[in-house]
């Protein structure tokens, strides 16, 4: 069985996605480049959705298969659930700028 209810695509990643639905208030591991990070999940965050593994700070890139997917609107703390609420998608957006080095 595996322990992880998260997955991290790439080492560089600052969310996860989770494989099951997760309750606020659970605690659960992501194996992250190897390494097992533990997380307290502050929101209840649905199957498929994303977790911040980190704190990000708003206007930072929201980073999922080593790729930028968004920015963030405000200040997202570990553990929260990242979706729309608190991000906007920059994939295809000629508007936005992401940072990424071309």
């Amino acid at each position: 069985m595996n322990k992880f209810k998260a997955i991290v695509m790439k080492a560089k990643d600052n969310v996860a996605t989770v494989t099951e639905n997760i309750a606020a208030g659970t605690e659960i591991a992501v194996n992250k480049d190897g390494e097992t990070v533990k997380l307290h999940v502050q929101e209840n965050i649905p199957f498929g959705h994303k977790v911040a593994i980190k704190d990000i700070a708003k206007d930072s890139q929201i980073i999922k298969y080593g790729e930028v997917i968004g920015v963030a609107t405000k200040d997202i703390a570990a553990g929260q659930h990242t979706h729309v609420h608190n991000l906007v998608g920059c994939r295809g957006r000629g508007d936005l700028e992401t940072g990424v080095e071309k």
